[in-house]
């Protein structure tokens, strides 16, 4: 992702945070964002299921991408279902700390331990 989106995906990010339209995750299902842009050059926020869709029952209704800023919160889901909607995203709280650790290992001069 640009720089560009990077800011405006933390900003649409903060305001369904706000909204209640998300919540942190915890789920071991994520798929990806991606950004579709309107006809007036705004950003729009979408999420790429297709790789859910590849295991989705024969015959169901498929999804390929769902506007997470209007679509996707008018539509219904089973609670059980809820995990397989989670998407990922860079921004982690506290992602910063694991990283700078890993980072660290990928140096020369720094043994293992």
């Amino acid at each position: 992702m640009a720089p560009s989106e990077l800011k405006e995906l933390k900003v649409q990010l903060q305001e369904l945070l706000e909204k209640g339209f998300i919540r942190l995750s915890v789920s071991p299902w994520g798929a990806p964002v991606l950004f579709v842009k309107n006809k007036d050059g705004s950003l729009r926020l979408c999420i790429n299921y297709r790789q859910l869709n590849r295991v989705t029952l024969r015959g169901a209704t498929v999804f390929s991408k769902i506007d997470v800023r209007s679509g996707y919160h008018q539509l219904k889901i089973k609670d059980s279902d809820v995990p397989k909607t989670a998407f990922r995203t860079r921004f982690v709280e506290g992602f910063s700390l694991i990283a700078a650790l890993l980072t660290r290992l990928t140096w020369k001069s720094v043994k293992f331990e």
